[in-house]
C-alpha cells in the first residue's frame, strides 16, 4: 500500500508575492525538519506538495507530527495513492480507512477532481463511494452537515489520493522568507486588519 503526505501551503501568505521562492524555502525547511525521520522525495503541483517516503520503514505518523510544526504549511494529511480507476478507488478506500470507519458513526464523502476528464464527476464520486462504504460499514450514517469523518478523494493528474480530514499546520510564512517579501506580507495584512476592524 503506497502512502504519502499531502501538504497544503498557506495560500494567503503566498498570494501576490514571489510564490516560487516561498515554495522553495518551504520545501527546504520541510526537508531539514525531516532529516531525523528519514529520506523523502518532494514534488509540487496545483498548490499541493507531495511528500513521498523513500522507504517502507519510515514512520509517517512521526513525519506528520514534525511537518505540522513547520511554518508555511497550512494543513496536511496522510493519503493512500491508487490508480485513477473508480473500480479500484472504492475497495481501496474501504480497506485503507477501515479502522477509522469502524470507529465512526457519521461520515460524508468529498471529491476534488483536478482531472476533469475523470468519470464520474465529483457528485457521482461522492454518491457512489458513499453508497459503497455504507454497504461495507452498515453501522455508518451519512451526515453532510456535521460528520465525524470526511472521506476525501482527490483525482489529480497522475493518481487518485484517498484520505480523511486534514490536520492544521503551523500556518504563517516559511522561516527564512523575510526581507522585502515578508515585510510586504506583514504590511498588507496589517492594512487588511485595519479595513476589517475600522469603524
Amino acid at each position: 500500500m503506497k502512502e504519502i503526505i499531502l501538504l497544503k501551503s498557506g495560500e494567503i501568505a503566498l498570494k501576490g508575492l514571489n510564490r516560487s521562492s516561498f515554495e522553495d524555502i518551504l520545501i527546504r525547511n520541510a526537508k531539514h525538519a525531516l532529516e531525523n525521520v528519514g529520506a523523502f522525495k518532494f514534488s509540487k503541483a496545483q498548490s499541493t506538495f507531495y511528500v513521498e517516503p523513500a522507504g517502507d520503514d519510515i514512520d509517517l505518523d512521526k513525519a506528520v507530527e514534525v511537518l505540522s510544526k513547520v511554518f508555511g504549511i497550512a494543513a496536511l494529511c496522510r493519503a493512500h495513492v491508487v490508480e485513477k480507476d473508480f473500480d479500484i478507488i472504492k475497495p481501496a478506500a474501504a480497506e485503507y480507512l477501515s479502522d477509522v470507519l469502524q470507529n465512526t458513526r457519521t461520515f460524508k464523502v468529498a471529491a476534488k477532481r483536478a482531472d476533469k476528464s475523470f468519470k464520474p464527476a465529483s457528485p457521482g464520486i461522492c454518491m457512489e463511494l458513499g453508497g459503497y462504504l455504507l454497504e461495507k460499514f452498515p453501522h455508518l450514517k451519512v451526515d453532510v452537515i456535521n460528520p465525524q469523518v470526511t472521506v476525501t478523494v482527490e483525482i489529480r493528474d497522475y493518481a487518485a489520493y484517498i484520505h480523511v480530514d486534514q490536520i492544521p499546520g503551523a500556518g504563517g510564512i516559511p522561516v527564512g522568507s523575510g526581507g522585502n517579501a515578508g515585510t510586504a506580507y506583514v504590511r498588507r495584512n496589517r492594512q487588511s486588519c485595519c479595513r476589517v476592524y475600522d469603524g
